[in-house]
């Protein structure tokens, strides 16, 4: 047993090594190479076959992407689309957050970027969000998890900002397309949002499924009318109320030019 754990380790390693080399140029020998030293070094822990498993992953993905490049010479080129969005809370619920009888507006612009044009007949997009206008509303007096204790409103304005976000596209090209779109963002305030003993910072997880559907030219409409979103600010002081809001999201997509991207294999 002791001299076979080193020879796992190593076999664990190659695999990992030619797994990684196979996220910028996909050959199908790298499957056979990465199968051999899997059974040279009869990899039989469980973190060994989830490994070997995470890397066959890898390489379907980038084989079904790479194979489509090569069958469609125009697939070479990345899309970017530009959307200009607002979205508007019709409700809220407690689920994850305590709050209660509050709102979100926000209004922006989206950048989706092509990450795999077809992955399993769907176009993944890396997103990016910059937001102008945010405005929550909510009761002009809260206890220390947000109840409300008066019946009057206030307006809190505030931006915010999405570093990280992802994009699934069903049928693309065609006249209506579902998505789902996962987004990460910061939120900052003008005033200490959901109660007086919280924070001016917070962060948001946003799930939305819709459609989107081709307009004349360049330009689509985007639908998310199931929209999820949650904010908190994670619990950096004592009072976190949290809050889940349900949301409408409507877009004016705009397809920009497409650029030429030359880190595919082939070119």
């Amino acid at each position: 047993m002791r001299n076979a754990c080193p020879g796992a380790a190593n076999s664990m390693e190659r695999v990992l090594k030619i797994s990684f080399k196979s996220l910028t140029h996909f050959r199908a020998r790298h499957i056979v190479q990465a199968v051999t030293v899997a059974n040279a070094g009869r990899l039989a822990s469980p973190l060994s076959r989830t490994s070997l498993l995470l890397s066959l992953l890898i390489f379907a993905v980038n084989a079904v992407a790479e194979i489509d490049l090569i069958r469609r010479p125009e697939g070479r080129e990345r899309r970017t689309d530009l959307v200009y969005e607002g979205m508007v809370s019709y409700g809220n619920y407690r689920l994850f957050g305590a709050a209660e009888n509050a709102k979100l507006y926000t209004g922006g612009v989206e950048l989706d970027r092509e990450l795999w044009p077809k992955v399993f007949h769907t176009r993944v997009d890396g997103v990016v969000e910059f937001l102008p206008f945010v405005l929550l509303t909510q009761p002009e007096k809260a206890d220390i998890w947000g109840s409300p204790l008066s019946r009057r409103r206030s307006a809190v304005p505030g931006a915010g900002i999405t570093p990280v976000g992802f994009r699934l596209l069903w049928r693309d090209g065609k006249r209506v397309m579902p998505y789902f779109e996962a987004k990460g963002s910061v939120f900052g305030f003008t005033q200490k949002a959901l109660s007086p003993q919280a924070t001016y910072e917070n962060w948001s997880f946003h799930l939305t499924q819709g459609v989107q559907v081709k307009l004349r030219g360049r330009y689509d409409l985007r639908l998310g009318m199931l929209s999820d979103l949650h904010i908190s600010n994670a619990f950096v002081v004592r009072s976190n109320p949290a809050l889940d809001v349900m949301n409408a999201d409507v877009g004016l997509v705009y397809h920009l030019s497409r650029p030429k991207w030359p880190f595919f294999a082939g070119r």
